[in-house]
C-alpha cells in the first residue's frame, strides 16, 4: 500500500539532514542501500498477533553519493508492508486500520520534522 499526499515526496534535502531527520522519527536506514538509492525503514509490531510491518520510505540520491557529506537526496513515495516470515514481506494488501494510523502518524512526525528543518534552513 502506497500513501500518495503525504507531503514529503519529492522532498529535496542534504544526506545529513535527511539522517537526523530519520533518526528524529526513529526511522533507521535499511541494510539494502546503495550509494544512489536507499530505504528508510520503520518497524512496528502488533503485540496481540505479533505481525510485523514496515513503512518504508525511499531515497534517490539525486547529488553525490550516500554517506558523503556533500550528498542531496530526493524522497519518494511511502509505502507499507507485512513481514511473513521465512517468505518475506507483502505489499500488494489490505492493511488493518490500526497499521493504516501508525503509518500515517509517523509520516505526519517525518512531514513536521522536514518542515521545522526548511524553515530554519532558510533563516
Amino acid at each position: 500500500m502506497k500513501f500518495h499526499d503525504t507531503g514529503i515526496e519529492n522532498t529535496v534535502l542534504p544526506f545529513p539532514a535527511l539522517e537526523h531527520i530519520m533518526e528524529q522519527a526513529n526511522i533507521t536506514r535499511g541494510g539494502q542501500w546503495d550509494w544512489e538509492r536507499a530505504t528508510y525503514d520503520f518497524k512496528f509490531e502488533n503485540h496481540h498477533d505479533g505481525s510485523i510491518y514496515y513503512l518504508r520510505i525511499p531515497a534517490l540520491a539525486v547529488e553525490g553519493e550516500f554517506e558523503k557529506p556533500s550528498a542531496v537526496a530526493k524522497l519518494g513515495i511511502p509505502y507499507v508492508g507485512h513481514h511473513y516470515y521465512p517468505h518475506g514481506v507483502e505489499y500488494d494488501e489490505d492493511f488493518p486500520e490500526h497499521v493504516v494510523t501508525t503509518c500515517q502518524e509517523r509520516l505526519a512526525h517525518v512531514k513536521a520534522l522536514i518542515d521545522d528543518y526548511q524553515t530554519h534552513a532558510e533563516e
